[in-house]
């Protein structure tokens, strides 16, 4: 490894040595971030790593710092602007250079163009558009752009597009570039080569945690009709166990008293220590030393089990919230008529 050359080295290892470089603390916090796979695939490459030159830990240093730049560039302005800058900063060649490592191994996306554009001004380029092409569009776009779009759309165009964009899965580069083509007015098209993953249940979850409720419902309750399988999948992931923090006291003790005591010690099993406490907070001081009691005796439970526990209390909030008892907050216009 000391002999090797910056040019010769994997990326893999490369992310090996600037874990090293970093400290374990720092690695620590990185690792949250990554796959189980990526996270074994590091591990098994720092402890096959005997010794690094100085060097060579400079150098892959300097290439992170300048690829992050870059990043920072191009988050502030785009590609265009980005190249601008980091040629005044590395020179034309070192800039070339940069900039063509992150758009093959970090892919910029496509539509970055648009990314920063107001959502009621992109709405009139593409609101009579087929709702295949919006879906596209809004797929690459920030949730609370997204959502502002689908809002605004016509009622019978909202279950449509979000339904495309829960079914959408891979888009070839030649439909990206060419709806780009459509829209693009200030920036060149550019898109890696291969497939693009986009889309997706997790992607219309994130948009109708967003939108106001009432676009919400009008949309679930379409799906519900139209892809009832689809509707389920969507409505388990828009509201989560641990999601509960986000509601006030005075509603997780609404939620708590429709809630079996053997269903919640089982739910908080498998839960974090932060909803524990604000659980227990809101239960008597007698209620919550017996459930702690039964959670000690209980003993090692399947995941499965303490999954199906916190749906069930998922459940109970989602129907209190259907019956108006509670109010879950999001962001899109919800709004507390006193």
């Amino acid at each position: 490894m000391a002999t090797q050359k910056n040019s010769e080295i994997s990326g893999v290892q490369k992310a090996a040595i600037l874990l090293i470089a970093l400290g374990p603390e720092k690695s620590a916090n990185i690792f949250k971030h990554l796959k189980e796979d990526e996270i074994e695939q590091l591990t098994l490459e720092i402890a096959n790593t005997r010794s690094i030159s100085q060097s060579v830990k400079d150098e892959v240093l300097d290439e992170f710092y300048e690829i992050c730049l870059a990043q920072q560039y191009i988050a502030e302005g785009g590609i265009g602007y980005a190249k601008e800058l980091l040629e005044k900063a590395l020179g034309t060649d070192k800039a070339r250079d940069v900039i063509g490592k992150l758009t093959a191994s970090l892919q910029v996306r496509p539509f970055e163009f648009i990314r920063k554009t107001d959502a009621s001004q992109l709405l009139n380029f593409i609101q009579d558009e087929h709702p295949q092409t919006i879906a596209l569009i809004l797929s690459y776009l920030s949730s609370n752009q997204s959502a502002a779009i689908i809002s605004s759309l016509a009622p019978d165009k909202q279950a449509d597009v979000a339904k495309r964009i829960a079914q959408m899965d891979r888009t070839s580069p030649d439909v990206i570039k060419e709806v780009e083509k459509v829209l693009e007015r200030k920036l060149s098209s550019l898109v890696n080569q291969d497939y693009t993953i986009v889309g997706g249940v997790d992607s219309i979850v994130e948009i109708l945690n967003t939108v106001d409720r009432g676009t919400e419902k009008h949309i679930m309750e379409t799906l519900e009709i139209e892809e009832p399988e689809l509707a389920d999948e969507i409505r388990r992931k828009m509201f989560v166990f641990e999601d509960i923090l986000s509601l006030d006291d005075k509603s997780i003790q609404r939620v708590l008293r429709e809630v079996d005591n053997n269903e919640l010690a089982v739910a908080l099993k498998g839960s974090t220590e932060e909803v524990q406490t604000v659980i227990f907070n809101n239960l008597s001081k007698r209620l919550s030393a017996m459930i702690k009691e039964d959670m000690d005796f209980m003993g090692p439970i399947r995941m499965k089990d303490v999954e199906e526990a916190q749906q069930k209390i998922v459940n109970i909030i989602r129907k209190l919230e259907d019956s108006g008892e509670i109010i879950i907050s999001r962001g899109g216009g919800d709004e507390i008529v006193v």
